[in-house]
């Protein structure tokens, strides 16, 4: 097959000879006979060249059969819909290296443009890889700032293993992983009546919930602005519900498969929910093997009006954030969301270029994603949440609902993950835990069923337990809106958003982390109602701890008292190489209620060798880096002027200190077999040379 180097953006892989041509023959190129009787044969370089590639990659295949882990078992690992590779450094076009140049003060301007000829290169160098690696590949892209390479078809079981072996040989490539569905956070849903007073969650101890958010008291101080942003990378939303009127910007679809879309298109500009139920006969598509039968959730409709819904207007329920505006940004449709496009819609959310998506004219600083994969925190995930978070926007990320360990998104650095408890405060027995979550906030624990006032033939069964929220009527396709009970840590997530949001309204030059940790600071001490503690044992229902359910309770109203203070704030470093003379920037840092900074301290948080800031008390000071690789954490302490106290706010930075890259290696990326790279080569170079003589 002959390869146009450059194509629209995931133009379909052609073949631009005539049907009958064989592979790798240039056709119209002249033939000597063999013999005066023998067949005409075509002895071209080029014949030969691909000949012996594509014997080399097998011979690579074979061997590596041996070295590598055996495949699981045929069932049981999702299909993928294709492959998300990072290439090693020096030859990835998406590095930060390449896409972060040019100056600072056109930095919008030049990220969208570096971007688009990063994302050219790196299509280009991806249709090579799947040629190189005899992948069957249909399109190719980008997932985050890693590539991708669709299939032509779904693969699964030893097919899948057989692709990822051969991509993750190539000498260009660090890592791979299949790009599968990740499941949403999937709980009942039961419309019933409106109201706040089913809001429980909402109030707080002096209200008789112990559990609760103490909105009361954080409403004293705002109930927000409209010119908030939240972002709800989800399901969609149900644009015409009252509830949400006026409350939805644009937004995006980004659910690229038509199957899982279940909207009859790909990726566009309408993020509607169609509705993502799976039938039985859905199940025996192999797309949705292992996928469980469900009617539509209208997830991103009951965590939108978690966080936004039109308040204090007599109908209806309230949100966290009276006023914010919600930014609904599609991923997932049928059994969940793709890696890739989960991570692209990340992407955009935060007002990150992605290639065929247009500018985010609103980006978000906060985003909720409640989402949870089986597996850990992967190089595509973590360099997404990387990005986001340095263009300021926080990713607060459901904790999961499995009992377990956090997997990705909320195994990664720089996530606000989120757990849920009880009514009681105790933890909820689907809640995963562990020491990477920040804090807890209600997530339900009843078991509510449908509700007749829909249509639906079931008895009316509301747990007042559970979370109540705007929601859709509807077994399949969207019907009219309503309001319903649903229970996860998918909606205890949207909680924290809503209140992250708020604190950028009393103070909006507060970061990411600082969100984070002054929400973590004003948490309220975890509750005791039940006998056990949570443990690796005590999973279920159990008394959380900080090292399983993060810093305590959320509370909103402490939390929006710690916003008020000093924000420090500090110029982004980046990627920088062993030895470098960095820059520690915290001019930007602000005071709010006419107060001003008077005192600035820099630390060490975190690096592999000690290390000493010479110029430690000012706002602006430079730092030599020692001659090693590792991740640096810088932390600034500002202090304002406030009469009587002074207040203070802190910060912190991560610097990623890598050596610069190598010329591409010989081998062939992985280790030992670079030696049957290097034969292939030998015996590729004496068949062109064999060939060139019998021309």
């Amino acid at each position: 097959m002959a390869w146009a180097p450059r194509r629209p953006a995931d133009e379909k892989f052609r073949n631009h000879f005539p049907p009958n041509a064989p592979t790798g023959v240039t056709p119209n190129v002249p033939c000597r006979r063999r013999g005066a009787a023998g067949p005409c044969a075509c002895y071209n370089p080029r014949m030969i060249s691909s000949v012996l590639r594509a014997c080399v990659l097998a011979l690579a295949g074979l061997v590596a059969g041996g070295a590598l882990a055996a495949p699981p078992a045929a069932g049981t690992e999702p299909a993928a819909f294709g492959l998300i590779v990072g290439y090693r450094d020096g030859v990835n076009p998406l590095s930060r290296e390449e896409t972060d140049r040019g100056p600072w003060a056109d930095r919008r301007v030049r990220m969208a443009s570096a971007w688009q000829r990063a994302v050219q290169q790196s299509r280009e160098r991806t249709a090579q890889l799947a040629r190189d690696t005899g992948v069957r590949a249909a399109s190719v892209g980008e997932a985050g700032r890693a590539a991708l390479l669709r299939f032509d078809r779904p693969m699964s079981g030893s097919a899948l293993a057989d692709a990822l072996r051969r991509v993750r040989l190539h000498p260009d490539v660090a890592w791979v992983e299949p790009n599968v569905l990740v499941r949403r956070q999937a709980v009942p849903i039961v419309p019933n009546d409106p109201g706040y007073a089913s809001q429980w969650f909402l109030r707080g101890p002096g209200d008789g919930e112990p559990a609760g958010l103490n909105m009361e008291a954080a409403w004293g101080i705002t109930t927000g602005l409209n010119t908030t942003v939240v972002a709800v990378v989800d399901s969609g939303v149900h644009r015409t519900h009252s509830d949400l009127a006026g409350k939805l910007l644009g937004g995006y679809d980004f659910v690229s498969e038509l199957q899982v879309a279940n909207d009859g298109d790909g990726r566009d500009a309408d993020p509607s929910d169609p509705g993502d139920w799976v039938s039985p006969a859905d199940t025996t598509n192999p797309l949705f093997a292992g996928c469980d039968v469900q009617f539509s959730s209208w997830h991103g409709t009951i965590i939108s009006g978690l966080i936004a819904a039109n308040s204090n207007n007599g109908v209806g329920v309230a949100g966290v954030n009276w006023q914010a505006r919600i930014l609904p940004v599609r991923v997932s449709g049928k059994c969940g969301a793709l890696v890739s496009d989960l991570l692209d819609g990340v992407r955009w959310a935060a007002g990150l270029p992605v290639a065929g998506a247009p500018s985010n004219p609103t980006p978000a600083k906060v985003i909720n994603l409640s989402f949870s994969g089986s597996s850990a925190c992967s190089p595509a995930y973590q360099e997404t949440v990387d990005d986001v978070n340095d263009a300021g926007a926080l990713l607060v990320v459901a904790a999961g609902n499995y009992s377990g360990a956090l997997t990705r998104p909320a195994d990664c650095q720089g996530v606000m993950a989120v757990a849920a408890v009880r009514r009681d405060g105790a933890k909820a027995s689907y809640s995963n835990y562990g020491p990477g979550v920040a804090l807890s906030a209600p997530g339900g624990s009843g078991n509510s069923q449908l509700n007749p006032t829909c249509g639906y033939p079931f008895p009316t069964g509301v747990n007042p337990d559970d979370i109540h929220s705007t929601s859709v009527c509807g077994f399949t396709s969207p019907g009219v809106e309503s309001y319903g009970y649903a229970q996860g840590t998918s909606f205890s997530a949207p909680q924290a958003a809503g209140v992250a949001s708020l604190m950028l309204v009393v103070n909006p030059g507060l970061t990411p982390r600082a969100l984070m940790e002054r929400m973590k600071a004003g948490a309220r001490p975890h509750l005791s109602p039940v006998a056990p503690t949570c443990n690796a044992v005590n999973r279920n229902v159990c008394n959380c701890t900080g090292t399983t359910c993060g810093a305590g309770l959320l509370d909103a109203n402490t939390s929006l008292q710690l916003a008020s203070g000093p924000a420090a704030v500090i110029r982004p470093v980046g990627t920088v190489a062993p030895g470098a003379l960095i820059t520690l920037d915290g001019r930007a840092s602000v005071a709010v209620g006419g107060a001003t900074i008077t005192a600035y301290q820099w630390v060490v948080e975190s690096g592999p060798v000690p290390l000493a800031i010479a110029g430690d008390t000012q706002a602006l000071t430079s730092v030599q880096l020692p001659n090693v690789e590792g991740r640096w954490v810088f932390r600034l302490t500002v202090t304002d002027s406030a009469s009587p106290t002074p207040g203070t706010g802190s910060d912190a930075i991560l610097v990623r200190v890598e050596a610069p890259p190598a010329p591409p290696p010989s081998g062939g990326g992985g280790g030992d077999f670079g030696a049957w790279w290097a034969l292939a080569l030998a015996f590729w170079g004496v068949g062109l040379a064999w060939a060139q003589r019998r021309r």
